[in-house]
């Protein structure tokens, strides 16, 4: 895809409420968001150096995550890009960026890039994270990076590059996950992981969410490029299972440490009237080659059922829940049953990754960036289970990385 083609969109009111169709008590949240708050200042403050930061992508996540940049203290907000002129215009007043420095269209990534950061927090959809990240690796930049990585596995095999350059280079590269980082989910995990479950023989996962509207399709995809309405489109967000539903197989390939050898699977729409591409009810049972079962189930529906991102593994000995909007928990037999509230982690997630992302550029030495090989994982299992769901049948993901089959988006029309 020809480097001006692409465009940043906006993300829309990507909101705790419409992320999982629900709330969480503000005042149980405040503590730990003060608390990672207070100790990313108090880093800052120490450091005395201020990270000079490009953020592209100025929707509603993206607005709301370069806020969270600035509070941190250990970031300068020095370039803002989004397709839409008016978008950028509101996130650069509200993060003091100069006029000269916001840019839109499909090309304001690159000035963003040549502008003179260190370092990009890129916030867009999915189909162009490959495209930009690639672009901002080899200008030698720092890269913070939103889920999912890609849409296809073309994409996920440039941001792997792009991660491998990156570690080359010497350059942070961060993928925001957030349920690897609440620390009652690290806790399970590690108890899991160390056998006290027994050997695992089942993983249940799943993602279930409102949907979003899915408006009528116009003369170019313009339309779809804010309040999340990309997500509809697979060839843009990759499908419900890709956007939605990876939470939670990226929590299972966080525990297990390796990514399935095959799925089988089956997929439909069923929202009204709808436009877009994704299927919005998926099952798909993972296999991993030595019998391990792993069944995945994902909806995106206004049917009033709650909202929920959830990973739970099944032992020989007990079961443990990694969550994040509940509690995790661990359940072994003939042991007392642990269980801890996971708080406002949508937001307490990524005020740790920003902190840990700041930490490791300034204090250098840890370019590994495991977060990219997981985040490479994690798309080719919802790639792949959604494959095998559109197909009805079993894939493996072996001949899925042959395919290497590449989804293009009609970028016609759209502003340079």
């Amino acid at each position: 895809m020809n480097p001006q083609h692409l465009r940043i969109a906006q993300l829309g009111e990507y909101s705790r409420r419409q992320f999982l169709g629900g709330t969480l008590a503000a005042a149980a949240a405040a503590p730990l968001v003060g608390a990672a708050t207070s100790l990313a200042a108090e880093e800052a403050a120490t450091s005395g150096r201020k990270i000079k930061l490009g953020l592209v992508g100025c929707g509603g996540r993206g607005n709301w995550i370069g806020h969270l940049f600035q509070r941190h203290g250990g970031y300068q907000l020095h370039a803002v890009a989004d397709y839409f002129p008016h978008v950028v215009d509101r996130a650069g007043e509200e993060l003091g960026v100069d006029k000269a420095r916001r840019f839109s269209g499909l090309s304001g990534y690159q000035k963003v890039i040549e502008s003179g950061v260190e370092a990009v927090a890129l916030i867009v959809p999915p189909c162009f994270l490959a495209e930009q990240a690639t672009a901002a690796v080899a200008a030698g930049l720092h890269v913070y990076m939103c889920k999912p990585c890609a849409v296809d596995v073309h994409g996920c095999l440039r941001i792997e590059a792009a991660g491998k350059a990156a570690t080359q280079k010497q350059r942070v590269y961060l993928v925001d996950y957030q349920m690897p980082t609440d620390p009652v989910n690290i806790r399970v995990a590690e108890r899991i992981r160390r056998g006290e479950i027994g050997k695992i023989a089942k993983v249940s996962t799943q993602g279930y969410n409102g949907g979003r509207a899915d408006p009528p399709k116009t003369a170019n995809i313009e339309s779809r490029l804010q309040n999340l309405v990309w997500d509809n489109d697979m060839e843009i967000g990759g499908g419900f299972i890709n956007s939605y539903d990876i939470h939670a197989i990226d929590a299972a390939i966080w525990l297990l440490g390796r990514r399935p050898v095959a799925a089988s699977g089956s997929s439909r729409i069923f929202r009204a009237d709808p436009h877009g591409t994704s299927h919005d009810s998926i099952s798909v049972v993972y296999d991993y080659g030595d019998g391990l079962i792993h069944e995945h189930s994902g909806m995106a529906l206004p049917n009033t059922a709650p909202g929920y991102i959830r990973c739970t593994a099944y032992g020989q000995n007990g079961w443990g829940v990694i969550d994040y909007t509940e509690q995790a928990s661990l359940d072994v037999r003939h042991k007392k049953p642990m269980a801890g509230k996971v708080v406002n982690l949508y937001e307490a997630g990524a005020v740790r990754n920003i902190a840990r992302f700041h930490n490791e550029v300034l204090v250098g030495g840890h370019y590994d960036n495991p977060t990219v090989r997981r985040a490479v994982d994690g798309c080719l299992t919802c790639i792949l289970g959604r494959e095998a769901a559109l197909r009805h049948g079993r894939l493996t993901m072996e001949e899925l990385l042959k395919e290497n089959r590449r989804v293009e988006v009609d970028l016609s029309g759209l502003k340079v």
